[in-house]
């Protein structure tokens, strides 16, 4: 669990304002108001939402995409000063989004404490582009030092009719200066807000700020998963709330920031590099839910890729059956290799890449044996062994197990998608 004191909710002139724009605003749920992205192809996960931050150098946020937040935070007790100036939040010609934070007061901002000493920048996508359930994704080289307090995450778009924590926040990656190897996930609602945050760490064998990394959520009905650089650290349910109140099945906007200072992560001191900078690669959302709502795989005999059982349990078997239309058989096709269903991943056992290795449901983790290719000649192989997937003995019977083989063309290894 996250052991700061609480949110990085902004301060009451910022709430209201965002409020206000919210509910004045309205926006159709998984798609970019500006821009709505077109609809997918049954089974397959369609882009919903993509910033890839590749105007030329000098060129501000694209408000067709994100709103620029202006003023202070006095509930962090958060030091810096947003605006909406290029200084702060500009793109480098080099297909990068760079929020920088800098000691300076170029306008005589006041904030919470006087005469405010730091500005940054904070950007959302409220009335831009909300999405209920999803992969929210973004990479990112990390801001470095202490009181240094970057964060990519998401609140709910009631957040003017219902307040917050009600609204739900979905912190998908927050690091503070002092922790420069590690990371955190949270959940924040009624009754665990705050310090009470339902969440957890990752950490890695050197600092965050030095390299991009991928930090990601795949986000289904009652069920939140994270990950950096595709391996999955965390999973969250209802029933790690302890009888509160789930409010994650709305639709959430997103938010980049960078803060200096606060309770968290305290205040900025002597060794605190200045001008500090958040690199931002890109940013994409897609509707794949990783929890069903996809589409079936067809296969030998007509019958469909199944998970026996329709159990989510890690190593359940993966077989052909009868089609019947239920979630152990709605399979998502994904941008990132992975093919999904109940939550979890097409898995190869033990991640073999041996002929007749078997196949099963597994926790997604994005290593070799959970990224798959689908060709136009119906064939769905598995890129780390370069075989495919198999229905064994060549029999359509129910319950025939699934496996990886030599690639021969013959009907047992034809699928159709969707």
């Amino acid at each position: 669990m996250s052991t700061r004191p609480c949110s990085r909710l902004r301060s009451t002139a910022l709430l209201t304002a965002l409020a206000a724009a919210v509910l004045a605003t309205p926006v159709a749920n998984g798609a970019a108001s500006a821009a709505p992205a077109p609809a997918p192809d049954v089974g397959v996960a369609a882009v919903t939402f993509a910033d890839e931050f590749n105007a030329p150098a000098g060129t501000p946020v694209d408000g067709s995409k994100w709103v620029m937040e202006t003023g202070d935070n006095v509930n962090n007790h958060e030091r810096q000063y947003y605006t909406n100036s290029t200084s702060n939040a500009v793109h480098d010609g080099q297909g990068n989004l760079v929020i920088t934070a800098r000691r300076e007061n170029p306008n005589n901002y006041q904030c919470w404490y006087g005469r405010c000493e730091y500005t940054s920048a904070r950007l959302n996508t409220s009335g831009r582009f909300t999405q209920t359930y999803g992969t929210f994704e973004a990479r990112i080289k990390m801001s470095r030092g202490q009181g240094m307090w970057p964060a990519f995450w998401m609140l709910g778009n009631d957040i003017g009719s219902v307040g917050w924590p009600q609204s739900g926040e979905i912190d998908i990656m927050e690091n503070v200066g002092f922790e420069p190897n590690t990371v955190h996930g949270t959940l924040h609602g009624p009754g665990y807000s705050g310090s009470g945050g339902i969440g957890a760490g990752y950490t890695i064998g050197s600092p965050f700020a030095n390299a991009f990394h991928t930090f990601r959520v795949d986000w289904s009905p009652n069920r939140i998963v994270w990950s950096v650089d595709g391996t999955v650290y965390q999973t969250r349910t209802p029933a790690d709330l302890g009888g509160r109140q789930w409010v994650f099945d709305k639709p959430f906007f997103m938010i980049l920031n960078l803060a200096v200072g606060g309770y968290w992560p305290g205040d900025p001191d002597a060794s605190t590099p200045f001008p500090n900078t958040l690199t931002i690669d890109y940013v994409r959302v897609t509707n794949d839910t990783g929890g069903g709502g996809g589409g079936a795989i067809r296969g030998l005999g007509g019958k469909c890729v199944d998970v026996a059982g329709a159990s989510s349990a890690n190593g359940t078997p993966v077989q052909l059956y009868d089609c019947n239309g239920t979630a152990a058989q709605q399979w998502s096709v994904n941008g990132d290799g992975s093919i999904r269903a109940l939550g979890k991943c097409l898995d190869v056992t033990s991640g073999s890449t041996a002929n007749g290795a078997k196949i099963q449901l597994w926790d997604c983790n994005g290593s070799g044996a959970q990224r798959w290719a689908v060709s136009g000649a119906r064939d769905i192989v598995n890129i780390a062994a370069n075989r495919c997937l198999d229905v064994t003995d060549n029999s359509s019977a129910n319950g025939a197990r699934l496996q990886i083989w030599d690639c021969t063309g013959a009907g047992n290894q034809k699928w159709t998608v969707g």
